[in-house]
């Protein structure tokens, strides 16, 4: 008689695991250490997360899995593969930013955010979005998607007394709910076909339902993107965005608007490539139409942004976030129609690679300049060059990177990568619409740019950027400036995200 016991191979599932336990590490400290003291927790967290991203070096190797049926090596609920160490360096590198923007913003609070709760969400979500690339099961998927979700909507509305974060709290939170009680409902039909859960084990089995249940398997296919959809701001899921990201602390809203969306795409990419590549005739038309809404409403959005509303530079990158995820569902869907599915998905990893580091570098810079105009709006960006040349070179450098323009290269080269995408899988109707948005882009992200070497109104002021905002701020221009001189090190790096 065979064992029903499943081996479990320590090292691949570590990096995940080890940002759970420096979550419950920091959570008891809390009780032991005085409100003096509050700060260590912070470089803990930052220690926990950046040995769990060097926990991924040992894992290059080869592929591993991990809790595989009994008898069925190659039926598995974890696995690490090139594409979960990519999508895992990209979460917890980008939650490790976070976490140097947080230092900083916990201190500047003066005890009104509670740092014990505050760093042991933040590790336990970031636990959460790295276990969910690495999932190969459904019922994982939408555990892991949740434990990235449920701290998120705490840390969303975690001021304390602040009625803004908890009206964007609630929002996020029943419209998220809502979209993981349509996915649940789309996953019970998908297993009510097939008879499996294992994303491998579906695409098979989905290809041999019998007639009559045939509408119920294109249901549940539809269904279970809803809620993945959601994760990634896709419209028409994308309205508690803006808010949401105004709401919460400067740095959850950057949180969210990369790891969130990581998030959101790798298990897009699980369910749409590894488990329904039978139904691409399904949920191919539905993310093409998708992202070509996404695009267009998140650059809109972005457009109408008045300089000198309240939180507008902040309401500005939230709707630039939903233009570009409608730029990264565009390999996704090309993927449906595509004879190389995997080289459609590299490009997609590939943007996302590029759209983190820029993007967090973005915040960064917001985050200083918040200290000064805690209002954050575009007008308060005027004359930066002035008061802070480094804040106000690199923000410039970011912007350009967002919109594809020199010498922003690593931003161009992933927009010809995706655009390239579609046009090789015959999509020139998505080809097209993208290009009609990277145009609309680039007034909002140019006027931006402009307003940062303007003559300032009043007389310059000082913007002292804190240690840890300097590292994020360092780390992420470093990075934008390396991969700008070579961008071909970042689709060779996507190249490794094969199933």
């Amino acid at each position: 008689m065979s064992s029903l016991v499943q081996s479990v191979d320590w090292l691949a599932i570590a990096p995940p695991t080890l940002a759970a336990v420096a979550g419950l590490v920091v959570l008891v400290t809390d009780l032991f250490i005085g409100d003096t003291r509050k700060a260590v927790l912070g470089w803990m967290s930052v220690a926990g997360l950046a040995a769990s991203t060097l926990l991924l070096l040992p894992l290059r190797d080869g592929d591993r899995a991990t809790f595989c049926l009994t008898g069925a090596t190659d039926t598995c609920s974890y696995v690490a593969d090139g594409f979960t160490l990519v999508i895992q360096l990209l979460v917890l590198g980008g939650a490790l930013l976070v976490a140097l923007l947080s230092v900083t913003a916990l201190k500047d609070a003066d005890r009104e955010l509670p740092e014990g709760e505050y760093w042991f969400l933040l590790l336990s979500s970031a636990a959460g979005a790295a276990l969910l690339p690495a999932s190969r099961d459904l019922a994982t998927l939408i555990v892991a998607l949740e434990v990235a979700s449920l701290p998120a909507f705490a840390l969303v509305g975690i001021k304390r007394g602040d009625k803004k974060s908890s009206e964007a709290a609630l929002k996020f939170f029943l419209s998220s709910v809502t979209a993981t009680a349509v996915s649940l409902m789309g996953v019970s039909f998908v297993y009510a076909t097939t008879g499996t859960l294992y994303l491998t084990r579906i695409a098979d089995g989905i290809q041999h339902v019998d007639g009559q249940f045939h509408t119920l398997a294109q249901a549940g296919v539809v269904l279970t993107l809803v809620g993945f959809a959601f994760k990634t701001a896709a419209v028409p899921f994308h309205f508690w965005v803006p808010d949401t990201y105004v709401g919460a602390p400067l740095p959850i809203a950057a949180y969210l608007s990369v790891v969130g969306k990581a998030v959101g795409f790798s298990g897009l990419i699980l369910v749409t490539v590894v488990a329904l590549p039978s139904y691409a005739d399904v949920w191919g038309p539905a993310l093409a139409a998708l992202a070509a809404l996404t695009m267009t409403v998140g650059n809109v959005g972005a457009l109408r942004q008045r300089p000198t509303r309240a939180y507008s530079a902040v309401r500005l990158l939230a709707w630039s976030s939903v233009g570009q995820a409608g730029y990264l569902l565009v390999p996704i869907a090309a993927a449906a129609y595509s004879e190389d599915a995997q080289k459609a998905i590299g490009s997609t990893v590939a943007y996302a690679l590029m759209y983190t580091a820029v993007n967090l570098g973005a915040f960064a810079v917001a985050a200083v300049v918040a200290r000064r105009s805690p209002l954050n709006r575009i007008s308060d960006y005027r004359g930066l060059y002035a008061e802070s040349p480094l804040s106000a070179l690199v923000l410039g450098f970011f912007l350009l990177c967002l919109a594809g323009l020199p010498p922003g290269v690593i931003g161009l080269f992933a927009k010809v990568t995706v655009f390239s995408a579609a046009v090789d899988a015959g999509l020139g109707w998505l080809a097209v619409v993208m290009a009609v948005n990277v145009v609309i882009a680039l007034f909002y992200y140019l006027q931006w740019t402009a307003l940062l070497f303007r003559a300032p109104e009043g007389e310059p002021g000082t913007h002292r950027a804190p240690a840890p905002l300097t590292a994020a701020i360092a780390l992420t221009a470093v990075l934008g400036v390396v991969l700008s001189g070579a961008p071909q090190l970042v689709l060779r790096f996507s190249e490794t995200a094969l199933f």
